[in-house]
């Protein structure tokens, strides 16, 4: 099959092998005679695709048995009232403020908490770095610290998560790892809740994962609706409501293809994390050998997963674009708030895909040298 390389940020590409997997059972699931989308969620086949997805993730991700892995819906955006609702205990959250989805995060934030502060910004470099965490300002007694540890549109990441303790703060820390979910280790001794769409790493939208400590469930404000409630959603297994039956299929095929990538001794999301940063590596090397292509990011901060790029001759984005597309390479504008070009690299996308993009970029500035 000849497809086309897709560098959409989301939704975004999912390996070919899950889509064939899919489009086999589309109509009849090992024999069941239903679809998956035709199930009941609280039948029994349904019941063992969302268990053995829970399972499969639990083991990827290497998440503590101390934590609860929840299938919600509403996305990265939804959760940005979600969480102040269970966490803020109507008191003071603290926000690190990286990008576009970071200042989403504190604006919706402050519907819900006393006070929404920010703690640090990288808005004075244009959100091309992470500001120092020695550097910031915590807030005492705050209910929680929320970072976006991958910022879609801006391309920075943070290649280690802040230990709060560290900064003298036992506030929870909050990430929104939308992302770059499984592309990376996560270091859970310093989380108290993760949360990210699954449209970018993990299978279609409709899904929103939830990852969150046991101790922090039971806190939600009488506002927050029940099916919102991470203790109500925790105690009935993510069935309080029904729940998006296909997308967790298909999220759950996702895992099972992670967890058979190797890298050398590697395997699963430590086989990914070693092929990412490969990845990277030649895009962003192509990029600052080049004397057409520009990424604005610090190094340090450059995000594995979406790589923002711009022509210094802007005049010839549009050819760039159409060129791309000629080649089968799809999805490659920048985001309408920033412009530019964004090659958003996530798991699905192969080394050869990557490749691609790199022969053409250098082939499209040797011709209009």
């Amino acid at each position: 099959m000849n497809r086309p390389y897709n560098f959409s940020a989301g939704p975004a590409a999912i390996p070919v092998e899950v889509l064939q997997q899919a489009a086999a059972q589309m109509l009849d699931w090992n024999g069941s005679g239903m679809g998956v989308m035709e199930m009941s969620h609280r039948g029994k086949e349904f019941i063992s695709i969302y268990e053995q997805a829970e399972a499969d993730l639990r083991e990827l991700l290497a998440i503590p048995a101390n934590f609860k892995i929840l299938f919600m819906q509403g996305g990265g955006l939804a959760e940005n009232a979600v969480v102040p609702m269970n966490l803020s205990r109507a008191g003071v959250v603290d926000f690190v403020v990286t990008g576009s989805w970071s200042q989403k995060s504190l604006k919706e934030a402050r519907k819900y908490a006393s006070e929404a502060n920010t703690v640090a910004s990288g808005e004075p470099s244009g959100f091309c770095t992470l500001p120092d965490p020695a550097a910031w300002n915590l807030s005492r007694g705050a209910s929680y610290v929320h970072i976006c540890s991958n910022e879609t549109i801006h391309g920075v990441e943070f290649q280690e998560l802040p230990d709060l303790k560290a900064l003298g703060s036992d506030a929870p820390l909050v990430i929104d790892f939308s992302s770059h979910v499984a592309s990376r280790r996560v270091d859970w001794s310093r989380v108290g809740l993760a949360f990210g769409g699954a449209q970018k790493n993990l299978g279609p939208a409709g899904l929103t994962l939830v990852v969150v400590r046991e101790d922090l469930l039971g806190h939600a404000l009488p506002i927050c609706p029940s099916a919102f409630d991470y203790k109500t959603v925790a105690d009935n297994q993510s069935m309080y409501n029904t729940p998006p039956t296909w997308s967790i299929y298909i999220a759950g095929l996702t895992f099972q293809w992670l967890k058979r990538q190797t890298e050398g001794s590697l395997t699963g999301v430590a086989a990914m994390e070693h092929r990412n940063a490969a990845k990277a590596a030649l895009l962003y090397n192509a990029i600052d050998t080049s004397s057409l292509y520009v990424n604005k990011v610090a190094v340090p901060c450059r995000s594995r997963m979406n790589v923002p790029f711009f022509l210094r001759d802007e005049s010839r984005n549009d050819a760039f674009l159409a060129g791309a597309k000629e080649r089968g390479l799809l999805q490659l504008k920048g985001h309408k708030s920033v412009g530019g070009m964004r090659a958003s690299i996530y798991n699905a996308m192969p080394m050869d895909g990557v490749q691609a993009l790199v022969d053409y970029m250098r082939e499209f500035e040797q011709k209009r040298a």
